[in-house]
């Protein structure tokens, strides 16, 4: 017996659905969401969600390696979401791996495996990369508010603290306190005693007096939590009557209090052990995460001063998409933040643009690899030009290795760890001997690393001239630049340079021929 699946009337193709991946460290969770267009902007629906409870942070073992069972666990959840995304287009769909894929030894890895499972490049995010993420999805699902919001997302493997006005984030940070590995570190199989949780609390309270005297002088006039983690404290407090009937007004999920913490911290340590608590509503996959969980709240909520906090179902994985559809809008977060770095170390901007301008009319010229996504490697080549000259507020020698050094190592809001991988090599390449980035494991797009070399050739002398049509292009192992000979002997530094560029590719067994016509 066979039988058809009806197709619906919304293909999983049209560009009005997009979805995202996040990778957490206690649950793996999917949104595929529909585009609304409306008077007054943009607004995501979602159509469809999958959730995991994975505990990928409980596989890390002593040596920060995943574990076999922990690998397998990710890769078979992963494998589920790459079936309801076979049918979407690299331009529909945005995955992202926080904490436990941050520490992990041997995350690589995974990704690896992972992106093939799931048919999806995956972009590891750095911590303040997470919080603005977070901060994002969590303030379009916030009621209306008029101040600063503080928004809390006690994950798996780490929490974040956010405080922003509007859709903007402007104290982002990151600790590493989670779910996960607080329950794991202080209540040992399950076992719950005043003691443990003192200690738990105890912990969480030392990371968090990091930020707390900033956060407290910049003030807020909302409170928000995020999360899996905020949503099940705020449900268990409702269910079993730990809220003291004062909020009958809010659903389940609306509102946790300082009462209520310390109503359900007392219900937990009376049963001693999670398998042997009676709580109304304590889902299975949460009894081993939830006590560290509800440490880490507890402590935010003394060290921050906070009496009560208004729960959201929108999180990180709403964040991505909602600035995923910036992306698409021209109102990626990335551009802002070069824009920032050029003022901050006072880039000479005409240069920069000049070295912009010439490195994407070359790559351009470049046939499109099938599985290339040219828009994202134009506008990545760009910023490359932008910011190659950042180095220069710390040294001239050596110039390029800060610059590289500064793109990998520097918070830059909208930015992948991936992203940020790929800019530093482009920058520590774009000059010097090619030998240091053809040995080093980072992934090199040779022909922007060309074209990016190239174009600072022509711009050596930062003014303004007129420069002849150069034709550009690839072979297997090299390049071919096509020039005007009577433009070029009117250029001797500039054919001087070219011969040694020739040179410089050779070295790593890459052919380069400049052609006169």
């Amino acid at each position: 017996m066979t039988f058809e699946l009806q197709s619906s009337n919304k293909n999983d193709s049209d560009p009005k659905l997009i979805a995202s991946v996040d990778l957490g460290s206690n649950s793996f969770r999917m949104v595929v969401a529909q585009i609304i267009e409306t008077a007054s902007g943009y607004q995501l629906r979602p159509v469809d969600t999958l959730r995991d409870p994975i505990k990928l942070a409980a596989g890390l073992d002593g040596e920060k390696n995943l574990d076999a069972d922990a690998f397998a666990r990710g890769l078979n959840s992963i494998r589920r979401f790459g079936e309801r995304l076979r049918s979407f287009s690299p331009m529909q769909v945005r995955a992202v791996a926080t904490n436990t894929l941050r520490v992990a030894r041997n995350a690589s890895q995974f990704i690896h495996q992972a992106e093939l499972a799931l048919g999806f490049p995956i972009e590891v995010i750095a911590g303040r990369e997470e919080a603005r993420l977070v901060y994002v999805g969590a303030s379009h699902g916030a009621p209306a508010n008029t101040g600063n919001r503080l928004v809390i997302d006690v994950g798996g493997g780490s929490t974040e603290f956010i405080i922003g006005y509007g859709y903007e984030a402007n104290l982002m940070e990151s600790l590493y306190i989670g779910c996960v590995s607080h329950s794991q570190k202080f209540f040992v199989n399950g076992a719950i005693d005043s003691y443990s949780f003192k200690q738990a609390e105890l912990a969480a309270r030392q990371e968090i007096q990091i930020l707390s005297k900033e956060y407290r002088k910049k003030g807020w006039d909302q409170v928000i939590g995020s999360s899996g983690t905020a949503k099940a404290i705020a449900e268990l407090i409702v269910l079993n009557g730990f809220d003291g009937g004062g909020y009958s007004g809010f659903d389940a999920s609306g509102l946790i209090t300082r009462d209520g913490l310390e109503n359900l911290k007392g219900s937990l340590i009376e049963s001693e052990h999670m398998q042997s608590s009676k709580l109304i509503g304590l889902k299975p996959d949460r009894r081993q995460v939830l006590p560290g969980g509800l440490a880490i709240m507890i402590a935010a909520f003394d060290e921050l001063k906070i009496e009560s906090m208004e729960i959201v179902e929108a999180a990180l994985r709403m964040g991505v998409l909602y600035d995923f559809l910036g992306r698409s809008q021209h109102h990626d977060m990335r551009f802002v933040t070069v824009e920032q770095f050029m003022k901050r170390y006072a880039v000479d901007i005409e240069q920069a643009m000049r070295v912009e301008q010439l490195a994407t009319m070359f790559l351009e010229q470049f046939p499109m690899p099938e599985h290339e996504d040219r828009m994202n490697n134009l506008a990545l080549l760009g910023w490359a030009a932008r910011l190659h000259e950042i180095g220069l507020s710390i040294s001239h020698n050596g110039y390029h290795k800060h610059s590289a050094y500064i793109s990998a190592n520097a918070d830059m809001p909208g930015f992948s760890k991936n992203d940020q991988a790929r800019l530093s090599a482009l920058l520590l390449g774009h000059i010097g001997k090619l030998a240091k980035v053809s040995s080093s494991n980072n992934f090199i797009d040779w022909h922007m690393l060309f074209c990016l070399r190239l174009a600072l050739v022509l711009c050596r002398r930062r003014m303004h001239e007129e420069i002849p049509d150069i034709l550009v292009q690839s072979s297997q192992n090299g390049y071919k630049v096509s020039i005007p000979k009577k433009w070029l002997d009117n250029h001797p530094l500039t054919e001087f340079s070219l011969k040694k560029e020739a040179e410089d590719w050779q070295k790593i067994h890459r052919n380069y021929i400049v052609d006169l016509y």
